[in-house]
């Protein structure tokens, strides 16, 4: 119907998350056209087998000249107008593309078409997102008492990447943030080698992927007693970070939801120091649609997932943020974490 409306006889889906979506095939090369009631999955040798395994509702062709000479052979429907995923394929695919079959068909970019479809979740999307943020729950308690002076933010991001694959993940769904005292102020920053101190704060964000589908989290905990200060900023984000939940609806606008927790931080006096956006979906991909920002004009639905992750970043002295992936029912946002985030002294 979506490629009907969109005048195209035929696409050509080159984003990997996609065709997992759609196909189950999780390899590292692939593309797939759809094309009437055909779909067709290329791939390469590497994959020959995998692709028996994972794909059932496509026909797994291996190619050997290349996917332009493969689509330009005559033995696939294109009809007169190809559509293919302009954000997912590279500047120089797209042109052998077009040379190649600029006489038999025309080649149309298209951005963003499964957007839509992808952030409403199914029940067994959800079943497999539940899982996922229950492995990285799981590993998260495990951890939190290997938090202590003579650890290091390397060794505790280590140990979350092993025992997410212990308790049955795939991978991580991005590399662990393990971040204390200063470095916590930093919202993406990588493990070092620095050794935990008492009286720091510090910020784990992670998650993991489970049948293919993602988790994200994030927990701020102390290592001993922390000041007043970092108390009180705690304070602010939690309760922050309960209104976006609360307030979540069906119907609202995502930079409504974004406005709601921003103006409370900024009520506190640190609009400033929450300066990213509020969350983002949750799916195959761990940043997907909706965008849960200021800039978002997404109407928010029922069964779409997203995180909700506020936070306050003070430069050269610390950060907090607490962060739930929440899924979104005819009633309210419900979290899939059920860890406390009261602030826990380790």
């Amino acid at each position: 119907m979506k490629m009907a409306d969109s005048a195209l006889d035929s696409l050509l889906v080159s984003d990997l998350s996609v065709i997992r979506w759609l196909t189950g095939f999780s390899g590292s090369s692939a593309r797939l056209l759809v094309c009437g009631e055909r779909c067709i999955l290329f791939t390469d040798f590497r994959y020959r087998e995998q692709a028996a395994e994972e794909v059932r509702i496509a026909e797994a062709v291996i190619t050997g000249d290349g996917l332009a000479s493969e689509l330009s052979s005559g033995m696939y429907p294109l009809g007169d107008a190809l559509g293919i995923q302009s954000d997912g394929m590279t500047w120089d695919e797209a042109l052998r593309l077009c040379g190649t079959l600029d006489s038999m068909t025309k080649v149309v970019p298209v951005a963003g078409f499964f957007d839509d479809l992808r952030m409403v979740k199914n029940s067994i999307e959800l079943m497999h997102l539940q899982q996922a943020a229950s492995i990285s729950e799981q590993v998260l308690e495990m951890v939190l008492p290997l938090i202590r002076p003579e650890a290091t933010e390397l060794d505790i991001a280590a140990e979350i990447s092993y025992q997410h694959k212990k308790l049955g993940a795939e991978k991580d769904s991005f590399d662990p943030i393990v971040a204390a005292g200063a470095r916590a102020a930093m919202p993406h920053a990588k493990p070092s080698a620095a050794h935990f101190l008492p009286g720091e704060l510090v910020v784990i964000d992670m998650g993991c992927v489970y049948a293919g589908y993602a988790s994200d989290q994030t927990r701020t905990v102390a290592l001993g007693r922390v000041s007043a200060e970092m108390k009180e900023i705690y304070g602010i984000v939690e309760d922050a970070q309960r209104l976006g939940i609360e307030r979540a609806r069906c119907g609202m606008l995502a930079s409504e939801l974004d406005g709601v927790v921003r103006d409370r931080i900024a009520e506190h006096g640190y609009g400033e120091a929450f300066g990213h956006s509020l969350g983002h979906g949750v799916g195959i991909d761990v940043h997907e649609e909706p965008r849960i920002s200021s800039k978002s004009s997404r109407v928010l639905g029922e069964n779409m997932v997203f995180t909700i992750e506020p936070g306050i970043y003070l430069p050269g002295r610390f950060g907090v943020r607490i962060e739930d992936t929440v899924v979104l029912r005819s009633d309210g946002a419900y979290p899939l974490q059920r860890l406390t985030k009261k602030l826990v002294e380790l």
